[in-house]
């Protein structure tokens, strides 16, 4: 089961994020511009907002590709001083533990590409995955001083 991620106020009184877009590759930017938005507060370099918003469009892609009788795309920043966690999650079901796990080099995959991508562009990366309630991805991204 899912724990909600609670705030943790910064200075500015905010902490937590929350957007949920529909299951739909059109929506995809509109989770990539608010993840860049609220980097861009944090003040993350450009090349690391890049990285946010590539690796959030890979896991909202995943999500939408991938997981059967999900409607819906939920993505929730929570936001700390030295850095910023992402959370996207669908309701669906449809990709397995071995699918997401890392791949040897050489080793032919279909479709993994986005996944090895977030991996090079974040600094931590998991994976929950529960057949009845869908898949969650947590992204973190250190802020580099």
């Amino acid at each position: 089961m899912r724990e909600p991620l609670t705030p943790v106020t910064v200075s500015d009184g905010t902490g937590l994020v929350e957007l949920r877009i529909p299951s739909k590759a059109e929506w995809v930017g509109v989770a990539r511009l608010a993840v860049a938005g609220i980097a861009s507060r944090l003040q993350f370099s450009i090349e690391d907002i890049e990285d946010l918003k590539l690796a959030v469009a890979e896991a909202c892609t995943n999500c939408i590709q991938h997981a059967a009788g999900g409607d819906s795309v939920a993505i929730t920043c929570r936001i700390f001083p030295d850095k910023i966690i992402v959370r996207v999650a669908d309701t669906g079901f449809g990709v397995s533990a071995a699918e997401l796990a890392p791949k040897r080099l050489g080793e032919p995959s279909v479709g993994g590409l986005g996944v090895f991508l977030i991996r090079s562009l974040m600094d931590d990366v998991e994976y929950e995955l529960d057949p009845h309630a869908g898949t969650t991805l947590t992204m973190t991204k250190f802020l580099r001083t």
